[in-house]
């Protein structure tokens, strides 16, 4: 099929509550350069730190205007560019569309082409789905990232999480029972423990009512409990270094706790000094964009292709996602942060040109 001209593309003019500043435009098709691709888009995903890009709440900020969607999508490559080789017009590819901090910028994801470094493209087979590949890139990666490069957790030991049921934690529980790996989950509300029990976490703690540190202790037993990732921060996370044994590491990936916050104390994690010093426990951060910034360009395809394994082997389960064409953005961005929303939302594209506009 040849290439258009003109596509459809979801651009914010401004930074902004999402569906404000987001505006359906036609845009002329890039052209790849070399060592680039032109990938007509099939799949995408809206994640919750795409609309925070946009609110200007997150860890880097595009240049606006600024096509949305900075994180991952799945297409076929319609152009390569000049002298660009190892990959072959028609081909399936991810593409890992996060920008690497400090780097260069990328293009946004919600529009019908875009160009990309050939580099960040991962072929995908087809048995895979448009839903699962397109989601392959951000979550999936960050929990083996953390699991087996940030903690290099060991078969056998105890692994601590926070934030049990969202996207990363159920990719954290599935990847653990792989490997070996014993978790202790934390939820904050009782009828969510049974759920996170039944997909295979071992233990679980509920906040609503149980002691964390208390908890951890009678788990950990004498030897305690060593390796913790977060996403919550605040006073939950202070509970999670505070729960570890002398010398325990927690890797904090996220600060649930601190959304929709403008307080600055929220904004915190309250960690007691006499457990730092004198059990020496470490608390660090993890950011995919920082990671792609600091990995070769080989590391993180080697690891975005060990992802693509356990994928497709079906180690690490991806729910299905809801699809909607662009021009329901409206419905699609609210549906991305609504409670208990079911699949994630993706923005798809029909083969056709007009789908756009039918």
């Amino acid at each position: 099929m040849p290439t258009p001209q003109s596509m459809s593309a979801l651009v914010a003019q401004e930074v902004g509550e999402p569906s404000d500043v987001l505006r359906l435009e036609t845009r002329p098709v890039p052209t790849p350069g070399s060592g680039q691709a032109l990938i007509r888009v099939k799949a995408t995903p809206i994640h919750a730190s795409d609309l925070h890009v946009l609110r200007g709440r997150y860890g880097f900020s595009p240049e606006f205007p600024t096509v949305g969607g900075h994180m991952e999508c799945v297409g076929r490559i319609g152009v390569l560019g000049p002298d660009t080789e190892g990959l072959k017009v028609g081909e399936r590819v991810v593409v890992a569309a996060v920008p690497a901090v400090p780097g260069p910028r990328v293009a946004g994801t919600w529009q019908e082409y875009l160009v990309a470094d050939t580099h960040r493209l991962l072929k995908v087979p087809d048995r895979l789905s448009d839903s699962s590949a397109c989601q392959l890139a951000v979550n999936p990666l960050t929990a083996l990232l953390l699991v087996t490069r940030e903690l290099d957790v060991q078969q056998g030991q105890w692994l601590l999480q926070t934030a049990a049921g969202s996207t990363v934690g159920r990719l954290v529980i599935q990847l653990a029972r792989h490997l070996g790996i014993r978790t202790i989950n934390v939820v904050r509300r009782r009828d969510a423990v049974e759920e996170i029990k039944a997909l295979g976490g071992d233990e679980v703690i509920c906040t609503e009512d149980e002691d964390l540190v208390q908890r951890v202790a009678e788990i950990g037993g004498p030897a305690g409990v060593r390796k913790a990732i977060d996403c919550v921060a605040g006073h939950v996370g202070a509970q999670v270094s505070q729960a570890l044994a002398p010398g325990g590491e927690t890797v904090v990936y996220g600060a649930l706790s601190t959304h929709r916050q403008t307080d600055p104390a929220a904004l915190t994690i309250p960690l007691s000094a006499r457990s730092v010093i004198y059990e020496t426990k470490v608390v660090r951060g993890f950011w995919l964009n920082r990671w792609f910034g600091t990995a070769s360009p080989a590391d993180a395809l080697r690891a975005l292709s060990e992802v693509r394994s356990l994928v497709a082997d079906e180690v690490l389960s991806i729910p299905e996602g809801q699809p909607f064409p662009l021009k329901r953005f409206t419905e699609a961005i609210s549906l991305a942060e609504a409670p208990a929303h079911g699949g994630k939302p993706l923005f798809v594209f029909a083969e056709g040109r007009d789908e756009h506009d039918g």
